[in-house]
């Protein structure tokens, strides 16, 4: 493909009044406005939009896509609405895959288990001859039977690990439930590795999903040196058609030794002129903290329904510092995973204490999630240069806050939840994300929920907490130029002249829809460097 016009239909350039008509000339756009038709004589192909808009394609800040490709092949419990019905399912999959040494599933929601936590014996009941674990859509705990627990050695006189916690019963003896990834590696690494076959299978199924849905760029937030390879290799292959960016998962107790690791696989990739046209590694993931659902989310003040606790962190705060110092000094970008108001603390300090001990550079670190924010760190985002990246589905009374979040923090805080309005009006850069396949990685999903703030039943009628709602422009460049913008991508993300030609044509103007309506539109193109990627 080369000289392309795309023209009859609104050109949402957020800037002014819609174009309507676009040229672009191999990669790149050369024109925009009524004279884009007279930018060549000819055109190898001319799009007719008849109506429908054309936007800069989307970019996800946050997701782990390999692995939501590998869960769509796999006991995918994404959307079950009913704690038998998890059961049935699981017990199922055992029966249909004998030869499965272990039964794996991923992604049932933590509201289905009472107080968010589940017992071996139910698992048992459906399948005792064999490990099973199951993962919830958090991915920040494990619930195993009988026989994962005995594989993992945990038993009633196993002490909690450094980083985790095993969930137990008044006489000590553990429930089944694993919180955090301390305690969650006990039983992991007992596990049979992924094979490459079923990596290269998760990688394609990503694609897919993610050209179907308008994404040309994801940030993948956790990987290891396996994720890795399989992404250099899918480019290596031709099977890439998002472009993903790794981030390195830092260990708290082996970080030391990951660095040269890290940095070794980075330079070595930028060698590798097919690879690196679609994969980065320039990123390094902290976990801060763990999730308020499972009350493991850091919190500056003890959680509602258990005084005893201020939740999980998974570095000290020192241990925090010198790690995101370290890595900083090594020329990454720093992505921290914070959810709790400590947690959000503890991230600003360790990446103040970068920028101040390794001097001026365009570093543009990103905290993730920043669920609860302290009013007294909201100011401190802008001026260190902080990317909040938000996953905007979740700002909506789901069952997860309902019955899970807000009795544990409380009125008062739950009131200080996903602060995305109030942080841009200070000048902190917006990227939004979906944490896929922790929820839905459709952008038109989020971007519903941005607007509105309200749930799949239309609650509550004015947001909840409306005055953190953006309007429709302001979600869609979140979503486009915020992402690019922690991408380092600055010549796409938006449509303008000389920006790379990455693009959507959706279904229906959604800038002149009402927000619930959103979600009904669909992406009929995307356009990657100018080319297709997808069709619909």
């Amino acid at each position: 493909m080369s000289r392309v016009l795309f023209t009859g239909g609104p050109i949402v350039t957020f800037e002014g009044a819609p174009a309507t008509a676009l040229a672009i000339d191999n990669d790149r756009i050369v024109a925009i406005g009524d004279h884009a038709r007279e930018a060549f004589a000819t055109f190898d192909e001319v799009v007719q939009l008849a109506g429908r808009p054309l936007l800069p394609a989307f970019r996800d800040g946050h997701a782990h896509p390999i692995h939501a490709g590998i869960n769509r092949n796999a006991l995918d419990l994404t959307g079950v609405s009913t704690l038998d019905e998890v059961l049935r399912r699981v017990g199922e999959w055992a029966r249909t895959h004998p030869d499965d040494p272990w039964i794996v599933g991923h992604c049932y929601s933590p509201p289905l288990l009472p107080g968010g936590i589940g017992r071996r014996e139910w698992l048992d009941k459906v399948c005792a001859d064999r490990p099973v674990v199951l993962y919830p859509t958090d991915y920040h705990a494990m619930w195993a039977n009988s026989a994962a627990l005995a594989l993992g050695g945990v038993t009633a006189e196993t002490p909690n690990p450094p980083l985790g916690e095993i969930a137990r019963d008044p006489d000590g003896s553990p429930v089944g439930m694993l919180l955090e990834f301390g305690a969650m590696d006990l039983v992991q690494l007992r596990m049979p590795a992924t094979s490459s076959a079923t990596f290269a299978r998760g990688l394609t199924e990503a694609m897919s999903c993610l050209s179907m849905e308008g994404i040309v760029w994801a940030q993948d937030a956790s990987v290891g040196m396996e994720e890795f390879e399989a992404y250099v290799e899918g480019a290596r292959a031709g099977a890439m058609t998002c472009r993903i960016n790794n981030a390195f998962r830092a260990d708290p107790l082996l970080w030391t030794t990951q660095r040269p690791t890290f940095a070794g696989a980075r330079d070595a990739l930028a060698l590798d002129a097919v690879a690196s046209a679609w994969v980065g590694a320039r990123t390094v993931k902290f976990f801060a903290d763990g999730v308020i659902e499972a009350g493991t989310g850091f919190l500056l003040e003890p959680y509602e329904d258990a005084p005893h606790t201020c939740g999980l962190p998974n570095w000290t705060a020192e241990g925090l510092k010198e790690a995101v110092r370290a890595f900083d000094a090594d020329g990454f970008q720093i992505h921290i995973h914070a959810i709790g108001d400590a947690g959000v603390r503890m991230a600003l300090d360790a990446i103040e204490h970068a920028a101040q001990m390794n001097g001026a550079r365009d570093r543009r670190p990103v905290i993730a999630h920043t669920q609860l924010v302290h009013p007294a760190d909201r100011s401190r985002f802008a001026p260190l240069g902080v990317v909040a990246n938000f996953e905007p589905l979740w700002a909506q009374l789901d069952e997860s806050q309902l019955d899970l979040t807000i009795p544990r923090i409380g009125p008062d805080r739950s009131a200080l939840q996903y602060p995305i309005a109030s942080l841009a009006a200070t000048g902190a850069p917006i990227s939004f994300g979906s944490d896929w396949p922790v929820s839905s990685h459709r952008p038109l999903d989020g971007l519903a929920v941005a607007v509105t703030r309200r749930n799949s039943r239309g609650e509550p009628i004015d947001g909840w907490l409306p005055e953190e709602r953006m309007s429709i422009l302001e979600a869609i460049r979140a979503y486009t130029a915020g992402s690019a913008y922690q991408a380092f991508d600055d010549d796409a993300g938006a449509l303008r002249v000389g920006a790379r030609a990455d693009l959507v044509v959706l279904d229906r103007d959604i800038t002149a829809i009402a927000g619930d309506e959103v979600p009904d539109a669909v992406v009929d193109e995307t356009w990657v460097g100018g080319e297709p990627v997808f069709r619909r």
